[in-house]
């Protein structure tokens, strides 16, 4: 069907919409679009939305479009509209293959160019990256089920572990007393131990010291020939250890033998009893008591 300028004007008029309609609106204010011809009407429009910033930014969108969060098909679809604006990038099909492959997310376009036939034509290119793309989420899908059966497993498990290590607190804690008592005992056993230890090592060191008293190396006297301190009582008939006459020192009340005399033993007492019945006969021994002949 063959249209005049006018009726071309009418026509493309009547397609616009939204903020294109609210643009013609302002052009029919203006000017008299029933006198105006095809030309005319290009000439608004690209002035309109076409000019050269805009076109500048449009080609720069197309020569850098990635595909990033969008699908295969709509970053084909996005670039198939930059594509019908500037045709003179994309004059072959090799060029326009190789803007496609540069456009698509990484692991798409290796698998798409694996093997030894890359693809030579946006069809085969697009189907290539379509089922890319389809395994490639697989492929997500899987691994997120198995990260998230994990994380419910260690949810699960958590709990578990926190009950029983509250049960073993809790029996810690009942058995507590038990163990202190226990406890308490040997720590007491063992102060007592180191109680006796520490009396003991003072004992021994003192009797040490006794010892290296005793153990000075007096010259020998002239008139004995033994070792001893102070004047020599061999004459005297004095006692060695007070120097009092009338006694030996065996029987000195300074002698440390008779300060501590031992205890009698607990025998003692029938020990007598059998030396008193073998001294008066056997008849106190035996307990019993005759009467004397006439």
């Amino acid at each position: 069907m063959r249209l005049t300028e006018q009726e071309k004007v009418l026509c493309a008029s009547f397609a616009l919409k939204k903020d294109a309609r609210h643009w013609w609106m302002t052009v029919q204010m203006r000017r008299d679009v029933m006198a105006m011809n095809w030309q005319d009407f290009v000439t608004e429009f690209r002035a309109m939305y076409y000019n050269a910033e805009i076109l500048a930014a449009q080609q720069d969108e197309f020569t850098s479009l990635q595909q990033g969060s969008m699908t295969v098909m709509e970053a084909v679809k996005k670039f198939e509209q930059l594509a019908r604006l500037y045709p003179e990038l994309v004059l072959t099909e090799k060029e326009k293959v190789r803007r496609m492959m540069k456009m698509f997310r990484t692991d798409i376009s290796k698998q798409v160019s694996a093997g030894s036939s890359p693809p030579t034509l946006v069809s085969d290119c697009v189907s290539r990256a379509i089922r890319a793309e389809y395994w490639i989420n697989r492929d997500k899908e899987a691994r997120t089920q198995i990260f998230k059966a994990r994380k419910e497993d260690k949810a699960v498990v958590k709990p578990t572990q926190s009950r029983q290590n509250t049960e073993s607190n809790q029996k810690g804690q009942t058995s507590s007393p038990a163990q202190s008592s226990k406890q308490f005992g040997r720590n007491k056993r063992k102060g007592n131990f180191t109680g006796q230890g520490q009396q003991r090592n003072f004992l021994q060191k003192r009797n040490n010291r006794g010892r290296e008293g005793n153990n000075i190396d007096y010259p020998s006297c002239a008139k004995c020939g033994k070792k001893h301190p102070g004047v020599c009582r061999m004459e005297t008939n004095a006692c060695y250890l007070c120097g009092k006459e009338g006694h030996y020192a065996r029987n000195c009340t300074q002698n440390p033998q008779n300060q501590n005399p031992p205890h009698p033993s607990r025998n003692a007492p029938s020990q007598l009893h059998a030396v008193q019945a073998r001294l008066e006969g056997p008849s106190i021994a035996q307990g019993r008591l005759e009467a004397p002949e006439p």
